[in-house]
């Protein structure tokens, strides 16, 4: 197998934890039981998992109660259950121009098929909000507030604890997407007064695809609506779903390969420490950005303010899908290149008609060797 530099951590994580591999192929060959469907031992090793899984993940955002997690397919699975649920017609919404797709386009959809108004506020030129404008725009009918924690393009990290502050005067829900922060940074929904905190399990938590999670304030428990209903293995002699956590809206199969994985992830970041990861994750970045700054013909996106691993760049005269071939044949770096999934950030970086940005961004198991290698070849390609 060829040397890769993996540098598209802000996708997913790779490598991850030795841990996680042998946990899943443990799981995988030695069990296979479902979790809550079950009174035999393996069954019942599989449940102690999951619950020992929703406790780490409590622990790790300070959460109350770990039955306040819920496992979910992906990052963008708990967005929609979050938004889906939660918002009616006639009700008004503020997001950003920084969010995801994964908030805008089911905020699109509510738009243009439930009148449901919203708001998204814009952006200055290294990726962040101004709380004020968000205060200003909140409506008697406005019912969630939903904002990124970290841009997936620029790494900015937004104002979450102001927004927080600000969301709970108002009595408005607030929804934070950390996908680009919880198991990159110290994150607590204490701190941010967030509602809601949605992730995926295999970015920063390094579990595999198929994971997700999403944290449910007390209240929020009793408002949200699931979006899936069926199965849970509790109550199963009546036909009406669940109210109790987390069984009202973990309907069907749990991914318990997945979640296998996920805490086996977990572990690892509880060991090698969440301000540990941070730090070196920020070295990393900061190499990163100090050195780009140094190479002709490259523009840098966002500023220096706080933010997480995640960079954007373009070399001067060619579209960033070609610097991002170019990495991988000539330093075998891998990097993405286009929209990220982010459509209005680059209306916002007037990177629209360039075709978007190349996007590096770093993990816990990069070197500094490779920050500096991957310096080198850029500067090869901007020379061509």
């Amino acid at each position: 197998m060829r040397s890769r530099i993996y540098l598209d951590h802000a996708a997913t994580s790779w490598p991850k934890p030795e841990s996680v591999y042998r946990a899943m192929d443990d799981y995988a060959r030695e069990s296979g039981a479902p979790a809550g469907r079950g009174s035999y031992r393996e069954a019942i090793e599989v449940e102690r998992t999951i619950d020992q899984t929703r406790q780490a993940i409590a622990q790790l955002i300070e959460a109350d109660d770990p039955r306040q997690i819920l496992f979910t397919y992906s990052g963008t699975d708990s967005l929609t259950l979050a938004i889906r649920g939660l918002v009616k017609p006639g009700d008004h919404v503020i997001t950003t121009v920084c969010d995801h797709n994964s908030v805008l386009r089911p905020l699109h959809y509510l738009e243009q098929q439930q009148d449901v108004a919203v708001t998204r506020i814009g952006a200055d030129a290294e990726g962040r909000i101004l709380p004020e404008d968000l205060a200003d725009s909140i409506l008697p009918n406005t019912s969630l507030i939903a904002m990124v924690h970290a841009s997936n393009v620029t790494g900015a990290l937004q104002p979450a604890a102001k927004v927080g502050e600000i969301a709970r005067e108002r009595g408005i829900p607030f929804l934070l997407d950390a996908a680009q922060t919880l198991g990159h940074l110290p994150v607590s929904v204490r701190d941010f007064q967030c509602d809601m905190l949605a992730a995926p399990g295999h970015k920063g938590l390094l579990g595999p695809t198929g994971t997700g999670i999403l944290y449910l304030s007390e209240e929020m428990s009793k408002r949200l609506m699931p979006v899936r209903m069926g199965g849970t293995g509790s109550q199963s002699e009546r036909d009406q779903q669940p109210e109790t956590l987390p069984d009202k809206f973990e309907s069907g199969n749990l991914n318990v390969p997945g979640i296998v994985g996920l805490h086996a992830g977990l572990r690892y970041i509880q060991e090698r420490g969440i301000e540990e990861i941070a730090e070196h994750e920020g070295t990393l970045t900061q190499q990163l950005r100090q050195g780009l700054a140094d190479l002709q013909s490259i523009q840098l996106y966002g500023g220096d303010g706080p933010s997480v691993g995640v960079l954007s760049l373009n070399v001067q005269s060619q579209e960033p899908q070609e610097t991002a071939v170019l990495l991988d044949q000539i330093g075998s770096i891998q990097a993405r290149a286009g929209f990220h999934c982010a459509p209005m950030m680059h209306d916002s970086l007037n990177t629209r008609q360039l075709g978007g940005t190349l996007r590096l961004s770093v993990g816990p198991f990069n070197t500094a060797q490779q920050i500096q290698t991957t310096l080198q070849v850029l500067q090869q390609i901007a020379d061509l």
